[in-house]
């Protein structure tokens, strides 16, 4: 299992960065974590932090985890794919391999284990739900250039699960080629791999903005968060 945690979260507005946040007397990061603990065949968790906060999410890890996996923090780069393909490099001896937002800490029990079961049968899967609002396609002058219908666009969200050598392969290729994607799953896509959508829960927010946060604070409110 792979955590990009190595952003600075600017846009959270805190100079806290955004993992280590408070959340119910937890930091967010560790609500996350706890939220895979019961996952069957989990086998290390390898977490990407900025040099600036790599020590913080040690503390994190081993209060939370333990001797109970293999854990490991490395140093993540300057992007979210950069961090993930240098924790790839630690990923070893694991058929399928997980990678999840530090800041989701909403996921289901259910939804990851759909999640892995739809990637070991079929290669990849991700997490998502239908979009609610209508979308614009617009070209560089703000221009509406298209609508798609809105039945066939789904908001995707992580987990995000592989079969470990083809995201492995994808990072490889996206390395050597220079291409940039804003998930991992797009990366796949691009090598032409299928890629099957998981139906998963609103709740499972990305706490990104300050309003996020309030969002999550009710959440845990309404027992939605231990």
């Amino acid at each position: 299992m792979v955590i990009p945690a190595a952003g600075v979260g600017a846009r959270m507005q805190r100079s806290q960065p955004k993992p280590f946040i408070q959340l119910a007397e937890k930091s967010i990061l560790e609500h996350t974590l706890r939220q895979f603990l019961p996952l069957k065949k989990l086998q290390s968790i390898v977490v990407a932090a900025s040099p600036a906060i790599i020590n913080q999410a040690q503390d994190v890890l081993h209060q939370c985890l333990g001797s109970q996996f293999a854990w490991q923090c490395v140093e993540g780069g300057e992007t979210r794919q950069q961090s993930i393909n240098k924790a790839l490099s630690h990923i070893k001896e694991t058929d399928i391999v997980l990678v999840h937002d530090a800041v989701r800490p909403f996921i289901a029990l259910d939804k990851i284990e759909a999640c892995c079961n739809t990637a070991a049968e079929m290669g990849a899967a991700v997490v998502g739900f239908p979009a609610i609002d209508t979308i614009k396609k617009i070209d560089t002058d703000g221009m509406v250039v298209e609508t798609p219908k809105r039945q066939k666009m789904w908001q995707i969200q992580t987990p995000q699960v592989f079969r470990t050598e083809l995201l492995k392969k994808a990072y490889r290729q996206a390395e050597s080629r220079g291409y940039q994607a804003t998930d991992d799953a797009s990366l796949v896509e691009w090598l032409g791999e299928p890629v099957k959508v998981v139906r998963g829960n609103r709740s499972n927010i990305k706490i990104t903005y300050p309003q996020d946060l309030e969002r999550a604070r009710l959440l845990v409110e309404n027992g939605i968060l231990s």
